[in-house]
């Protein structure tokens, strides 16, 4: 008996031991942090500075959006490299002034469709797709309308949705008329509200890539007209007249809509994250493409879309992340569109582009401290405004042609003209804006690139 008993025992305890490394090791593993970080990158089209609820606007409620920028934190100093869409959306992707690839205008879709961003130019999907991330874009692409500019051909896996400025939210109908869903670099019909569609894809690729790491690109086309919402008719037929805005009369009422809609989309996206348990290594931006129009909400900033004052190019900016991003909090450090590319490397630990010198910085500092010093920077719009720390001038503006000089600090509203009393601070500016366009033709003459604006010379 007292052999059996012994026996017993070495194999319970033998047994015991290693249950209890099992566990441990199980434990161990749940706790440690995962292998890759997913990046999801959320941009507005068209959406002003005080169009959130968060960021103070009264007329409908973005509660997703809110939640996100209450758990995470909230930009108040972030702009866009352009005033209006194509510039913004070249910067973003490469990580530099658009300038520098000749995106210096829209890309339209009645005079430019033989333009777009150069495939020699090395975007953030890039990066991400060599170092084996599923990449993806739905929704508004607006580099280049001819297949050789297709989303597939500058690093993404999929893409679904459209390549012009606009098109109809119900039947996808550009400006010029034409039919314009894609898949990939296929010319697709597809039913359904632009918004919807922008959602269901982003929801089905995490689901689908759930095991592994993804870098996943969604721009909106809200509250870019034509005012629709979910329940209108389509404006737009092929070969149709032209139409702009859009037949509702309560153009208000529509916008309102759409913003309703992108905000639940949103969200549905954060409930996706959460729902498969990759909100903790995962890191969200949520950001727009420039100002609001006369319609949307600048936040009392002067100018509109199009313009180089604040309301053209101050537009809100929110970052996401539990496990990185502090919640609830604030930052007011100088940033725009281009730093998002260094951003999102650092964030996944990847290496950034040897041959394409960024200008942007990563974000990353001040996303998991946002009371770090701020740095002091120098940003330039268009080659006719500057900020450099506090102040910025403006070279010129619709009905002005002299240069205008403000205190931000002091006057965010750009109505104290400086100009006059600082007339060194001014020459300072202009040499700094001068230097900045000699860079940018540089790299046009290095790469033999012809800025949208020019003709393409023979």
């Amino acid at each position: 008996m007292r052999f059996r008993f012994d026996c017993w025992f070495t194999r319970c305890f033998l047994l015991l031991a290693v249950t209890t490394v099992a566990l441990t090791v199980s434990q161990g593993t749940a706790a440690e942090k995962p292998s890759h970080r997913n990046v999801v990158v959320i941009m507005a089209d068209d959406l002003g500075y005080g169009d959130l609820s968060c960021y103070g606007c009264e007329r409908y409620q973005t509660p997703f959006l809110d939640q996100m920028a209450a758990e995470g934190m909230k930009w108040s100093d972030f702009h866009s490299n352009g005033n209006v869409c194509s510039p913004t959306r070249a910067a973003l992707l490469t990580g530099q002034y658009q300038q520098r690839w000749g995106v210096d205008r829209v890309i339209t879709a009645a005079g430019h469709r033989d333009r777009g961003l150069p495939l020699e130019a090395v975007t953030f999907a890039e990066t991400f797709s060599q170092h084996g991330y599923a990449t993806a874009i739905y929704g508004k692409w607006h580099q280049g309308y001819q297949a050789r500019f297709n989303p597939v051909r500058q690093g993404f896996d999929h893409f679904v949705g459209y390549v012009s400025g606009n098109v109809d939210f119900q039947s996808h109908i550009d400006q010029a008329g034409q039919a314009d869903w894609w898949h990939n670099d296929e010319l697709t019909e597809e039913a359904g509200y632009v918004t919807h569609l922008i959602t269901q894809y982003a929801v089905k690729f995490i689901e689908d890539n759930k095991e592994q790491p993804f870098c996943l690109y969604l721009p909106h086309e809200t509250p870019h007209y034509p005012y629709q919402g979910p329940n209108d008719l389509a404006d737009r037929t092929v070969g149709g007249k032209f139409v702009n805005h859009g037949s509702r009369d309560d153009k208000a009422a529509a916008y309102a809509e759409m913003m309703i809609e992108m905000d639940r989309g949103i969200g549905e996206v954060l409930q996706t994250l959460q729902k498969h348990g990759l909100a903790e290594q995962t890191l969200v931006l949520f950001f727009s493409d420039n100002g609001g129009t006369s319609l949307g909400d600048n936040g009392g900033l002067r100018g509109t879309k199009g313009s180089d004052w604040e309301g053209g190019h101050r537009v809100p900016m929110i970052a996401w992340n539990p496990e990185t991003v502090p919640a609830g909090r604030d930052c007011d450090q100088l940033a725009i569109t281009h730093d998002i590319f260094p951003t999102l490397a650092d964030y996944a630990d990847l290496p950034l582009p040897k041959d394409q010198s960024l200008d942007g910085i990563s974000l990353l500092p001040y996303l998991e401290d946002p009371k770090r010093e701020n740095v002091s920077r120098e940003l330039v719009w268009n080659g006719n405004a500057i900020r450099d720390g506090n102040w910025k001038l403006i070279r010129k503006a619709k009905g002005i042609q002299q240069p205008h000089l403000f205190n931000l600090e002091q006057d965010l509203a750009e109505q104290n003209n400086l100009a006059e009393k600082h007339p060194q601070k001014v020459q300072q500016l202009t040499r700094k804006l001068n230097a900045w366009q000699a860079s940018i033709d540089d790299s046009l003459e290095t790469r033999g690139v012809t800025p949208v604006s020019q003709p393409v010379k023979n």
